[in-house]
């Protein structure tokens, strides 16, 4: 099967492609979240992650919800491997109808003139790259059906940085902008391309940190929060089932803040 041609894609009486919505980093935090509230409105869900046995309990909580699931583990910064997870995914389920590129790494932290630069290159290449291999692969069927929707969850260190942790804001300015491109290029072609940008949320992605780095972070980014807490990983995945939808029709290449008032603009 080729990223071309895949798996006939299914409509609804609406002429709306049946969802079908692959996620990455898709086995716990915002991502599972993302699935459970796409699987809600009725999406098949392909999960992608690096970790098979998480993936492989995610899949298993989603299906005991009912929801259709296909899940395969996959590194994002293996071309090969995410054309092969897309073939697999679209024979199980139908063509996707939906991107969300999720996942993502935090890379180490530290005085941005001591960085070492292969941790910026780690950092690009799944934060950045790795979204942009994904859509590279997934969208092309999209673009030929005339009906897509790319989410890509930014942060909004993305938007005015954060010290310490350069290159993971770097990456995330990058890939906003990513998303402004990509969205004007897909505008007249029925795939809106959109992107998220929260604030920091309590998940599994700040183990690994040492326990004192990490509640010195934590304290760092909580005290940039007018709200003064994280956001809730449901609160993201409810914006991306937005992003996702029919719903959403004329919005693109725009960037979607949930950030508890942090950001300035």
């Amino acid at each position: 099967m080729s990223a071309t041609t895949g798996t006939t894609m299914s409509t609804t009486s609406h002429n709306t492609p049946a969802a079908v919505a692959v996620i990455t980093g898709a086995a716990r935090g915002i991502g599972l979240a993302i699935a459970e509230r796409l699987a809600a409105e009725h999406h098949a869900v392909a999960l992608w992650d690096r970790d098979a046995a998480a993936l492989d309990a995610a899949a298993q909580r989603l299906r005991e919800a009912g929801a259709r699931v296909h899940a395969i583990p996959v590194d994002i910064t293996v071309r090969a491997q995410v054309q092969q997870a897309f073939e697999q995914s679209a024979a199980a389920l139908g063509t996707p109808t939906a991107l969300v590129n999720n996942a993502a790494i935090l890379g180490r932290s530290g005085p941005t003139l001591d960085a070492a630069l292969d941790d910026w290159k780690r950092a690009f290449d799944v934060n950045v790259f790795g979204a942009l291999t994904c859509a590279q692969v997934v969208v092309p069927p999209m673009v030929a059906a005339g009906w897509g929707r790319v989410v890509n969850v930014a942060s909004v260190a993305g938007k005015d940085g954060n010290a310490f942790a350069g290159a993971y804001a770097a990456s995330k300015a990058a890939l906003i902008s990513l998303t402004k491109s990509l969205g004007k290029e897909l505008a007249e072609q029925g795939v809106l391309v959109n992107c998220i940008t929260p604030s920091a949320a309590d998940t599994e992605i700040f183990g690994m940190y040492g326990e004192e780095e990490r509640e010195a972070l934590r304290a760092r980014l909580l005290a940039r929060v007018p709200m003064k807490r994280f956001v809730r990983v449901e609160e993201v995945a409810e914006m991306a089932a937005w992003l996702c939808s029919a719903r959403c029709s004329f919005s693109t290449g725009a960037v979607f803040d949930i950030s508890g008032g942090r950001a300035v603009y």
